[in-house]
């Protein structure tokens, strides 16, 4: 089954995976108003689809997202500062933050199809998948205060859990290219391919997870948000009850009939 959403982004369901792509190749996938519109409900359509069992969020082009659309907005600062209300960035309330949460809150996992650079609001939406499969010729680059603005789009929470807050501070302070090889060897990047190989790994990544057991992987991802902001010993408790909820699960009964008949499991995602 295949959609169009809009232009700017295109959504397309096969076999229980979502691909979502950023498709503004000429302004090297910047976010107009239109696209984040777009994209947001693109993956809200996703989270609430139980016939998606992951997603795949790419981009057309040499890039896959750099950020806000800076022509778009000049035009936003000049509406605000003649009606007054000082408040071109209301994007970041009514788009970037729902789509951050879209990706980051769906009972399903999001891998990132990384093609290019990667900026700003882009490098937030790539750091908020679960895993991100990457070009070696992509880069990332914070870009925020390169502009005079702060982080959002995730970036102040997902940053230093990936890399530290030494290094997080690092570079939105002094905000630059990071060649794929360094972001790689800073942990940011889960898998460095060839440019030419990225569309085709990135799928095979997301069409693996999309026919694998739902369920347990709704509540890895779940315990990862969990424990990141929790002690110990509410890890302990929500596991205990994550586990309770994967256990209940046909795919894990599938699974462990499969492994006693020495079997590869065929999961059904619930």
């Amino acid at each position: 089954m295949a959609d169009q959403m809009a232009d700017s982004v295109l959504y397309e369901v096969s076999d229980g995976l979502a691909t979502i792509t950023i498709n503004r190749p000429g302004a090297m996938n910047a976010m107009n108003t239109a696209a984040k519109v777009a994209l947001r409900d693109a993956l809200k359509s996703a989270a609430a689809d139980t016939a998606v069992r992951a997603v795949l969020l790419t981009a057309t082009g040499r890039a896959f997202c750099v950020g806000q659309d800076l022509k778009e907005h000049v035009g936003k600062l000049d509406e605000a500062r003649e009606s007054g209300s000082g408040n071109a960035l209301s994007t970041v309330r009514e788009h970037y933050n729902p789509i951050v949460r879209a990706i980051t809150e769906m009972p399903k996992p999001v891998v990132a199809g990384v093609n290019g650079v990667a900026a700003g609001a882009g490098f937030g939406f790539a750091l908020a998948c679960d895993y991100r499969v990457v070009a070696d010729t992509a880069s990332f680059n914070t870009s925020f205060a390169g502009v005079a603005l702060t982080a959002d789009s995730g970036v102040s929470w997902t940053l230093p859990r990936l890399i530290g807050q030494s290094r997080a501070a690092d570079l939105l302070l002094f905000p630059r290219s990071i060649s794929a090889q360094d972001a790689h060897e800073l942990g940011i990047v889960n898998k460095l391919v060839p440019a030419a190989d990225v569309a085709a790994e990135a799928a095979a990544v997301a069409r693996t997870l999309a026919s694998g057991p739902t369920v347990a992987y709704a509540a890895l991802k779940e315990s990862l948000a969990y424990g990141a902001g929790h002690t110990l010993s509410e890890a302990l408790e929500k596991e205990d009850e994550l586990q309770t909820k994967a256990g209940a699960s046909e795919d894990h009964s599938i699974a462990v009939q499969a492994f006693l008949n020495k079997e590869k499991p065929k999961y059904l995602g619930r």
